[in-house]
């Protein structure tokens, strides 16, 4: 469905400003901040499940996370076997993996961000992206849409700096929940490089949470991959040992 003419969002009534979001931002800005506001937290753990559709065939991935604010975060996956204990750790701007069928830590850096993850549709580079979305873009109101029988802003984010994985992006938002249920990423040149679906949200913990998204790589020939959170704790509290290169090995 085509969105909206920006003419019309002056007769919808914007959702309620709160703190993070002042009257004195642009629209696009307010809204965007919401969604931070959201899905954020000084810290949280997850256990999920990652499923990868390719051309031959599907396999599941099941893993568990501690994320600490946006520097830190510390993954073991658990299933299947094969991959069992393999861990990746986040410091900063910097990436590490363990892998203990070779007992190999390795820092992964420049082309190797671009690496799938797993062999699904996510790139090293995406999980080292800033999750807090304002920080990276500037937010525009590009018009209003429906997706799933929810109402809907659609939003253009363009890049505030160099660099990033994804020049430009546009995005629907849940105009009650405040949560991304599409998203549309987008090279310099304008070439569409990955999708985001949003199939399930819960409201976990006070908060709206996407449980159920499929990531797409355009570019590849696979079906996607579908990412479930099976729980999901907020302002956890996590131990201090395992944002250490040592925690990789134990």
């Amino acid at each position: 469905m085509k969105p909206a003419p920006l003419a019309l969002l002056l007769l919808l009534a914007a959702a309620p400003a709160d703190a993070a979001a002042p009257d004195s931002l642009p629209a696009g800005e307010r809204i965007l901040r919401r969604v931070d506001a959201n899905i954020g937290s000084d810290s949280k753990i997850s256990v999920a499940t990652m499923t990868i559709r390719g051309r031959r065939g599907s396999r599941t991935v099941r893993s568990r996370s501690w994320i600490q604010g946006m520097a830190r975060s510390f993954t073991e996956y658990l299933d299947p076997p094969r991959e069992r204990g393999v861990k990746m750790l986040k410091l900063g701007d910097e990436l590490w993996t363990y892998s203990p069928t070779t007992d190999r830590t390795i820092r992964i850096s420049g082309h190797m961000l671009r690496q799938s993850v797993m062999g699904s549709d996510l790139s090293y580079e995406d999980l080292m992206e800033d999750p807090v979305l304002n920080n990276l873009y500037t937010a525009t109101v590009a018009g209003a849409d429906t997706l799933a029988g929810r109402a809907c802003w659609v939003l253009d984010l363009d890049a505030k700096r160099e660099g990033l994985a994804y020049h430009r992006r546009r995005v629907w938002v849940d105009r009650e929940r405040d949560v991304l249920l599409r998203e549309d990423r987008f090279a310099r040149s304008g070439r569409l490089l990955k999708t985001t679906e949003v199939r399930e949200v819960e409201r976990i913990a006070g908060r709206w949470v996407p449980v159920r998204v499929v990531f797409r790589d355009v570019l590849s020939a696979g079906e996607g991959t579908e990412f479930h959170v099976e729980s999901i704790t907020f302002d956890a509290d996590i131990p201090e040992h395992l944002f250490s290169k040592a925690a990789l090995r134990r």
